[in-house]
């Protein structure tokens, strides 16, 4: 199988997605992950007869990013993804749900898929201490909210 990785900028990245369509390509995914604490990297991965060819894109957290969706629709669904658990936003979304896509209102919302839900704290819940939590895996968050509880969030 053959790959190559392009590097692009935010500015290029449309018209580049737009000449891979023209060329046959389909979309395959895209995928995001963490460089540092300014920037993420996004790739975006392209087939055309087992060839595969990336589009690299270093953005910076809290720019936002063109979405490619005008041109390659199914990429809605990846970007709306990766702006639920990465907090990165995409401009030009063809479909925006805002952070909904998967989370729902009770989520509390940080980056990287790393959430819990929240319930009002109990008397009984004061009887509990941290060993508990971390028996049952999941550890208090100190996030100023002392009238809660973190309930570890399904798998």
């Amino acid at each position: 199988m053959r790959e190559a990785i392009i590097p692009v900028q935010a500015d290029a990245l449309v018209g580049e997605a737009a000449k891979l369509k023209v060329q046959g390509y389909r979309l395959v995914t895209l995928s995001c992950t963490e460089l540092d604490e300014t920037s993420i990297d996004i790739l975006y991965h392209f087939d055309k007869d087992l060839a595969l060819k990336h589009l690299r894109l270093t953005a910076r957290k809290g720019e936002p990013v063109p979405s490619i969706s005008p041109v390659y629709f199914a990429a809605l669904l990846v970007e709306n993804e990766i702006q639920d658990f990465f907090g990165l936003a995409f401009e030009g979304l063809a479909v925006d749900f805002k952070g909904m896509l998967y989370l729902e209102e009770e989520a509390i919302k940080t980056p990287y898929c790393r959430f819990s839900l929240r319930r009002p704290a109990t008397a009984a819940d004061g009887e509990n201490s941290a060993e508990d939590a971390g028996a049952q895996g999941a550890a208090p968050a100190d996030d100023g909210a002392s009238q809660s509880t973190d309930i570890p969030a399904a798998k």
